[in-house]
C-alpha cells in the first residue's frame, strides 16, 4: 500500500496556499526540521516566524497576527500545542474570537521514542471543551491537504493533529472532504468501528478482515472531524448495526469515545457499545507497534472487543 507523509501534505498545501493568499503565516517553535516548514520559510521569508522554544509565546504572537489580519498556522509537539499553550490559545485566541490555527504533531502513542513526557493522551480531551473550536484529524495526506484548505478558508480557531511518520493513502486524489464531515469507508450489519487518525483507521480496516473471517460483518467510519462531529453519519451508520465500537489514539475519556457515547446515549441508541484507547495512564518510551500493543491499540484488541459486543 502506498504510504505518505501528512507533514509533507501540510507543508505542499501551505506553500499552495500561500501562493495565493498573502495573509497565509507560519509560526514555529524551533521545529521546523519536524513539520518540514522550512521550505515556507525558504519561498516566504517574511511570512515565516520562528520564535524559538517559547510555545506560549508563539500561540501569543500568532493571535496578534490573526487581529492583524493574517492567518497564521502555528506548529508544534501536540504535547505542547495543547498542555503548554492551553490558557494562550484558550484566552488569546479562541476567547478573542480570532483565527488562530494551531498544529500538534505527533499525538498519542506516535510520539514513541520521546517517551511519556512528550505523549499527548489528553489534548482532545481539552480541546473539546473549548467553544466553537474546530478539532480535525486527517486520516491520510489526502485529506490532510483538504482539510487544512479548509481551515484557512474557514474564520476561527482550529486544532489539527497529526503524525510525522508516512501513513497508508486511503483515499483518491480527488475524493471531496469537509469539516464536519466523516466517510464511510466499509458499511457493516453488525458492528460499526468509529475511528480517528490514521493510526486507528488503519487498525480498524485491519480489524474488519479478522472480523469477516468469524462472519461477522464490521462497518468503518473514519471520523476526520472531532467537532464539529458528523452526527447524522455516525448515527445512521450505527442504526445498521447492534453494536458500535469507538477507537482513538487518546484516552477514553474526554475524547472521541466520550463524544460517541454522548450522541448515543442523546439519540436513545438501543444497542452495546464500548471504546477503544488510553485507560487512564501515563505514555511511556518504545517503539510505536510495541506501544500500540502495550495500550491495546491494535487490531486484535479491537477485534476481541467487537466479537465479545456482538456474541
Amino acid at each position: 500500500m502506498e504510504t505518505r507523509e501528512i507533514r509533507q501534505a501540510y507543508v505542499d498545501t501551505l506553500l499552495e496556499l500561500g501562493a495565493k493568499n498573502p495573509n497565509i503565516v507560519v509560526l514555529e517553535a524551533d521545529l521546523m526540521s519536524c513539520t518540514n516548514t522550512g521550505a515556507f520559510k525558504k519561498a516566504y521569508q517574511d511570512r515565516f516566524f520562528n520564535v524559538g522554544i517559547a510555545e506560549a509565546n508563539m500561540v501569543c504572537v500568532a493571535a496578534g497576527l490573526s487581529a492583524a489580519g493574517k492567518i497564521p498556522f502555528a506548529a508544534t509537539f501536540a504535547c505542547f500545542a495543547s498542555r503548554r499553550v492551553y490558557d494562550q490559545f484558550f484566552i488569546s485566541g479562541n476567547y478573542a474570537r480570532l483565527n488562530v490555527k494551531l498544529v500538534g504533531t505527533d499525538p498519542g502513542v506516535t510520539a514513541a521514542f520521546n517517551g511519556g513526557t512528550h505523549m499527548p493522551f489528553e489534548d482532545l480531551a481539552l480541546m473539546r471543551v473549548i467553544p466553537h473550536l474546530t478539532i480535525l484529524e486527517p486520516s491520510d495526506a489526502i485529506n490532510a491537504a483538504a482539510l487544512v484548505k479548509e481551515a484557512a478558508e474557514r474564520y476561527g480557531c482550529v486544532y489539527i493533529r497529526f503524525p510525522r511518520k508516512p501513513v497508508p493513502v486511503l483515499y483518491a486524489p480527488d475524493e471531496r472532504f469537509a469539516i464536519g464531515k466523516a466517510k464511510i469507508l466499509k458499511s457493516g450489519t453488525d458492528i460499526c468501528l468509529v475511528a480517528l487518525g490514521s493510526l486507528m483507521v488503519n487498525e480498524a480496516l485491519k480489524a474488519r478482515e479478522l472480523l469477516r473471517a468469524d462472519g461477522i460483518d464490521a462497518g468503518v467510519l473514519d471520523v476526520l472531524s472531532l467537532k464539529p462531529i458528523d452526527r447524522e453519519t455516525i448515527l445512521g451508520e450505527a442504526a445498521k448495526v447492534k453494536a458500535v465500537v469507538s477507537a482513538e489514539n487518546h484516552q477514553i475519556i474526554g475524547g472521541l469515545g466520550s463524544a460517541i457515547a454522548e450522541l448515543l446515549a442523546e439519540s436513545g441508541f438501543r444497542g452495546k457499545f464500548a471504546r477503544i484507547g488510553i485507560r487512564d495512564e501515563f505514555g511511556e518510551v518504545g517503539t510505536q507497534d510495541y506501544l500500540v500493543k502495550r495500550f491495546g491499540l491494535d487490531a486484535e484488541t479491537l477485534a476481541a472487543q467487537s466479537r465479545q459486543l456482538v456474541g
